[in-house]
Order: structure tokens, then C-alpha cells, then sequence
């Protein structure tokens, strides 16, 4: 599966960082997006989707601070991430999403993702 997540790193409370999702052509044009997240010690949970058409959806607990988005012509997909709080820290995945009453992934390989710490 072709789904690389970059643009993490260490940002402080408050700060903003964008990540990107780079696809290939077959799944991105296909598919409904979604970014993923893993803190430590807990199960991963799903951030944001983003229909082919451009539709968006978020956690509450992201809500006005996260916006995702999609570069159709370009495979990627991107969220963009401001006032960050410690409790966003985590490793972020990418994957293809599907509804089926919920939003579910449709990928089970999930790639190295990309971390985020926030600290001062």
C-alpha cells in the first residue's frame, strides 16, 4: 500500500504543525481519506476524513483547531494542525476510509506514520 504521512516533530503548546499524506494515483482518486492517530498506550482513533468531493469531518476533540484537506491532482492530502496541546501528541497515519455506519479504514497496513510531539 502505497500511503506515506510526513511532517511531524516536536512543536510547543499552542504551536501549528501541517502534515502531509502522499498516495499513489489508484488509491487517492478512488477513495475517501482520513488521518489516524496513536498516542502512547492507547488504541488508535480517527481524526479527520475528507470525502473525494471534499467533505470534511473531524473528532470533537480536534474540532476548530485541525483542517484537513486534499490535493486531488497532486495525491496528497494534508491536515493542518494549530493550537496544539500536549494531549495531541501522538503518531499520525494516513489511510484510505470507508463508510459503513462509521467511518472505518480500508487499509490494515499502516506504515511508519509520522510523530508529533508537543512539550515545552
Amino acid at each position: 500500500v502505497q500511503l506515506q504521512a510526513s511532517g511531524g516533530g516536536l512543536v510547543q503548546p499552542g504551536g501549528s504543525l501541517r502534515l502531509s499524506c502522499a498516495a499513489s494515483g489508484s488509491i487517492f482518486s478512488r477513495n475517501d481519506m482520513g488521518w489516524y492517530r496513536q498516542a502512547p498506550g492507547k488504541q488508535r482513533e480517527l481524526v479527520a476524513t475528507i470525502t473525494s468531493g471534499g467533505r470534511t469531518s473531524y473528532a470533537e476533540s480536534v474540532k476548530g483547531r485541525f483542517t484537513i484537506s486534499r490535493d486531488n491532482a497532486g495525491y496528497t492530502m494534508y491536515l493542518q494542525m494549530n493550537s496544539l496541546k500536549p494531549d495531541d501528541t501522538a503518531v499520525y497515519y494516513c489511510n484510505a476510509v470507508k463508510w459503513v455506519g462509521l467511518w472505518a479504514p480500508v487499509f490494515n497496513s499502516w506504515g511508519q506514520g509520522t510523530l508529533v510531539t508537543v512539550s515545552s
